[in-house]
């Protein structure tokens, strides 16, 4: 169910693999995504079988993420919906955030001291706009200030192939995401490009991932297509029930 979980003090944080979920071939089994051609009710327990695991009792707070940067604060008013954004912030406990990935970067970010979290989807555009430095400074106007960074799996640079026109774009506004791929092509590396934003703005960064790509028991929109589903990045505040 989870390919890295961790409580450190009050803050519970976890990436999902696709090990554990109810779906049928070729998404078995542990899809979390919104929608696709997978059964709904699949979803839906995949989703519950989670959530009852991570965190019985908390609200989810997720989104319907548009490769933005907008950031999204919830406290313990929230009452569900699901706003257009890429990122979410809390100081309050009783919520899970909550963000969906299959390539794209997921980003779980604490101050545990100052009990403030927040989860962020950073893809190639949502890298360029900045969802995570925006991120890191919401989490700053609620009080956070010693904030670390689990950086979750993603398609790594050695496996991201763009054409090179595209690279000089991403690159001239994110130096560190240029690369190139294992077969000597032009490439992003968008989790190098994610570090180097988060070391800017003085945030300590734990790599929690590996390549989707390149990891079968992961889903990854570059290898299968409309067959990936989608894995989770998950964060609460309350610490492992």
């Amino acid at each position: 169910m989870y390919s890295f979980r961790i409580t450190t003090g009050p803050v519970d944080l976890a990436f999902t693999d696709r090990v554990g979920g109810v779906s049928a071939a070729p998404f078995d089994a542990l899809n979390v995504a919104l929608d696709g051609v997978d059964a709904d009710a699949s979803r839906a327990e995949n989703l519950r079988l989670l959530l009852d695991d991570f965190a019985p009792g908390d609200e989810l707070c997720d989104l319907h993420q548009v490769h933005g940067a907008t950031v999204e604060v919830v406290d313990a008013r929230h009452r569900g919906g699901r706003p257009d954004a890429d990122s979410i912030v809390t100081g309050s406990p009783g919520l899970t955030l909550m963000v969906r990935a299959a390539d794209c970067v997921p980003v779980l970010l604490a101050d545990p001291e100052a009990q403030v979290i927040g989860a962020a989807h950073a893809g190639r555009l949502g890298m360029v706009r900045g969802v995570v430095p925006a991120t890191v400074a919401r989490m700053r106007e609620l009080g956070a200030e010693r904030i670390t960074a689990w950086v979750g799996p993603h398609i790594c640079g050695a496996c991201y192939e763009v054409p090179a026109v595209l690279q000089d774009e991403v690159a001239a506004a994110v130096p560190a995401s240029r690369a190139t791929t294992s077969w000597g092509t032009p490439a992003l590396d968008i989790g190098a490009g994610v570090r180097a934003q988060l070391a800017i703005d003085d945030v300590e960064v734990v790599d929690a991932g590996r390549c989707t790509r390149e990891s079968p028991e992961l889903y990854s929109y570059r290898r299968d297509g409309a067959d990936a589903g989608r894995q989770a990045g998950l964060i609460r505040l309350g610490g492992r029930r």
